[in-house]
């Protein structure tokens, strides 16, 4: 696995080092024949998308995470869990479908606002899972310990158990992180992309998955390259969160 990814990793840095430089991390996008040009607004527009799904999305995962792991034991702790599972496995086009109808449409444009909200939807589950998983960890000695000193049952769950946990949560949130940063159907159907400068979260926003289609989907020998160089920065990008990942779950587990 390892081999794989160096090769992939090589091929994409082959490919596109002739465009890699440091104007292609702080130049906008350029006209065909024009030289130069850069991602710098698809890289913005990616971090503040994020930042609107994280905001979204991590609150309400960890909240239903502490309610299966602490609370929920019937019939409808069974059902969230199951629509949860659903939800991770639902293609991420049909969100980007869903965010259009339920954000475009109304708004009657294409924003920033509408694809951290399909982002948001992408990152839900993972969060919950991942969160989920990492209360159940924590020793039910804690629990017994606290609720033994008279603590009531949300004073223990926020104290110790949530504080147990946060190298945890920390993980689950770079894990979904990185399943959203390269989703592109989504962001098609709901930021759409721009080649402006532009951080207003009511206007189309770029991203750098749809900038790579963009290049990719070109005639243009040059655009292409500049694909490959901003794919070779995304999966960059991914690969030093899923980094990340590994060492907090084993200074978690150490």
């Amino acid at each position: 696995m390892i081999a794989v990814l160096v090769i992939i990793l090589g091929y994409m840095l082959y490919r596109g080092i002739g465009a890699i430089n440091v104007s292609f991390f702080t130049d906008l996008p350029k006209p065909v024949g024009e030289p130069g040009g850069g991602i710098a607004n698809a890289i913005v527009g990616s971090a503040i998308m994020l930042v609107v799904a994280i905001l979204l999305s991590l609150p309400i995962g960890v909240l239903a995470a502490i309610y299966l792991s602490e609370f929920g034991h019937g019939w409808f702790a069974q059902t969230l869990r199951f629509l949860t599972d659903v939800l991770a496995g639902i293609p991420s086009i049909v969100v980007g479908i869903f965010a259009y109808t339920l954000i475009v449409i109304p708004m009657r444009s294409f924003s920033g606002w509408a694809g951290g909200v399909a982002l948001a939807i992408i990152m839900l589950p993972v969060i919950i899972r991942t969160t989920e998983e990492m209360l159940r960890l924590v020793p039910q000695s804690l629990r017994d310990g606290g609720l033994a000193v008279g603590a009531p049952k949300w004073r223990v769950t926020v104290d110790i158990v949530l504080a147990s946990s946060i190298s945890g949560i920390a993980t689950g949130t770079l894990l979904a992180i990185s399943r959203a940063l390269g989703e592109t159907a989504p962001l098609l159907f709901t930021a759409l992309g721009s080649s402006l400068w532009t951080t207003n979260l009511e206007r189309p926003m770029a991203s750098m998955p749809v900038q790579i289609y963009t290049y990719a989907i070109s005639p243009y020998d040059e655009w292409h390259q500049k694909a490959w160089a901003a794919a070779f920065t995304l999966v960059a990008i991914i690969f030093v969160l899923n980094v990340v990942v590994r060492f907090l779950t084993r200074s978690k587990h150490g």
